[in-house]
């Protein structure tokens, strides 16, 4: 078949309601035309009098299904009776079963790797269970190949324990959901797909990562995707429906290719002390660059205390037996506009460089002292940052309140974690003769209720990382008497909002200046400002001290 992509369905637990799945894919490919296989996972037999004798229809001839169907083995006891050979077989036509675990292989060179059934409990296991023996004996062959970089697709009855751990969250009880082996397969076996049942809703996660960006080469990303029941009366989804081109015919580098809203490897679990478990050597056979690389230039006519400070850093990098090196920030996979290394940073708008954050003008600013705090490295939002970089973002936000103060202004800080790749704490300095903090809050939760937003206050001692795992969309407003108000994003989020807000007219009464697109300034205007600001801040820039 070449490159040409193959057309494939995925189903969640059938339960024996084979006619209800049958005519659902019929309807699909009338409408869309025809689809190459169709793979089933979690329970696809059922127990009852109707189940059995739909399953009869098919099993003497008397009706076909309409395509190329694969099936797990069973999950339960009672579905046994069903399958005469745990090996895998046809069971009618055009309906296989792939087995207890293995490799499948299409003619086009689609790899399907499936684990069939429920992790055992116990020895001898029952038979539909599977033990650390089966997945041994499928991890093995293929990882003892060097050219191996993952399967295609993997079938699992059950769902990996921790998939959701810097992603989406799914809609269920996860205290006693999915298992530990199914997680290490899926780490070993790095899935372009993964699906799986038996849980009754339907989850797609966010892709995730195979590979530790900047210490192994770039490698495809996994996307896990668990299936509702057939015909559930909630009519949770249960048919996904996919374009996929083998593996082994794709371009390399069209392979790797890593989507925006890509996160961290779930199943690779952080070490005690925050870092991440040590990864295989570089790949790449380069040494990292130190940590002076990260630091720029910011032109000709910048001051002279930050050219001493620039220097400063590399001769501390460069020093022997330095005690500790400081670890490189994490990088993205693609542009970003916000990484400090990146060639597509407006570096003439940057104020002040700390060892980890730094302080730039916002661009399309509300007022002239609108700045941005972001982390050097590529952290999405503030509960992903590593304990270094939170405590030199705590010092940033102290010292920009210190400042504001001495302006005789309320410090208002915000951050959208929503469509963003890179973190960007917005602080927006309101004049105190403009109105009380008691006068923000309510025009964010005014706003907020108008717009359908569950803003509530939290305790201003919470930290966010406990209700917002990495992974959350959320939006977050910090008041300068340390009020907190948080919403948990759910869809369709007004991306402006906290601008709308602030500009509103019971606060800065600038509406015109809602969204950035309109305050735009030309290059020389943006220096002219930022040179300002650099100037202002001095006097509160702990970062010249280091």
């Amino acid at each position: 078949m070449g490159d040409k992509p193959l057309r494939v369905l995925a189903s969640g637990d059938v339960e024996g309601r084979i006619n209800a799945l049958f005519n659902r894919v019929n309807a699909i490919q009338k409408k869309s035309g025809q689809f190459d296989l169709l793979l089933c996972v979690g329970e696809f037999f059922g127990n009852s009098p109707e189940a059995e004798a739909e399953w009869e229809a098919y099993k003497s001839g008397a009706k076909k299904a309409p395509i190329h169907t694969y099936i797990l083995g069973a999950a339960s006891q009672e579905t046994v009776k069903y399958f005469p050979n745990s090996d895998g077989c046809e069971l009618a036509e055009n309906i296989t079963c792939l087995g207890r675990r293995g490799i499948f292989t299409g003619a086009s060179g689609l790899q399907i790797a499936y684990v069939s059934g429920r992790e055992a409990q116990h020895e001898p296991a029952p038979s539909h269970c599977f033990t650390s023996k089966d997945i041994t004996a499928l991890v093995a062959p293929l990882l003892s190949n060097s050219k191996f970089r993952g399967v295609d697709i993997l079938l699992t009855s059950q769902w990996p324990r921790g998939v959701w751990q810097y992603g989406n969250s799914p809609e269920t009880d996860t205290k006693f959901c999915g298992v530990s082996s199914i997680a290490d397969l899926a780490d070993k076996l790095k899935p372009r797909y993964h699906f799986a049942g038996l849980e009754a809703v339907h989850y797609e996660r966010l892709p995730y990562r195979n590979h530790v960006v900047l210490q192994e080469n770039a490698q495809h990303v996994s996307r896990f995707i668990a299936l509702a029941t057939v015909n559930n009366p909630t009519k949770k989804k249960y048919l996904y429906a996919f374009n996929i081109v083998p593996m082994k015919n794709m371009d390399p580098a069209e392979l790797v290719k890593q989507p925006q809203d890509v996160t961290e490897n779930p199943y690779r679990k952080p070490m005690k002390d925050g870092k991440k478990e040590k990864p295989p050597p570089s790949m790449t056979g380069t040494e990292e660059e130190p940590a002076s690389q990260f630091f720029f230039d910011l032109g000709q006519n910048k001051p002279q205390h930050q050219q001493r400070h620039g220097r400063k850093r590399q001769t501390d990098g460069d020093r022997p037996n330095y005690p500790k090196q400081p670890r490189r920030p994490p990088q993205p996979t693609g542009p970003c506009w916000f990484c400090l290394a990146s060639p597509e940073v407006e570096k003439h708008l940057v104020i002040s460089i700390g060892t980890h954050c730094y302080m730039a003008l916002a661009k399309g600013s509300l007022t002239p002292d609108h700045v941005l705090l972001l982390p050097i490295g590529h952290y999405q939002s503030v509960v992903d940052l590593a304990s270094e970089v939170v405590e030199e973002m705590e010092k940033y936000k102290s010292a920009i309140k210190k400042f504001c103060k001495s302006r005789a202004q309320r410090c208002i800080m915000f951050e959208r974690n929503y469509r963003s790749q890179h973190l960007q704490l917005q602080v927006v300095p309101v004049p105190m003769e403009k109105c009380s903090t008691e006068d923000i809050k309510e025009a964010f939760m005014t706003q907020a209720e108008e717009q359908q937003i569950e803003l509530m206050e939290i305790p201003a001692h919470t930290d966010l990382k406990q209700i917002a795992p990495p992974g959350t969309p959320y939006f977050y407003v910090e008041l300068d008497m340390g009020e907190k108000l948080f919403y948990r994003i759910k869809k369709n989020f007004p991306l402006q909002f906290g601008r709308e807000v602030l500009a509103s007219e019971a606060l800065l009464n600038i509406p015109m200046r809602a969204d950035w697109r309109e305050c735009k300034c030309t290059k020389e205007e943006e220096e002219d400002q930022a040179k300002q600001m650099r100037s202002d801040f001095e006097p509160f820039d702990f970062a010249l001290d280091d």
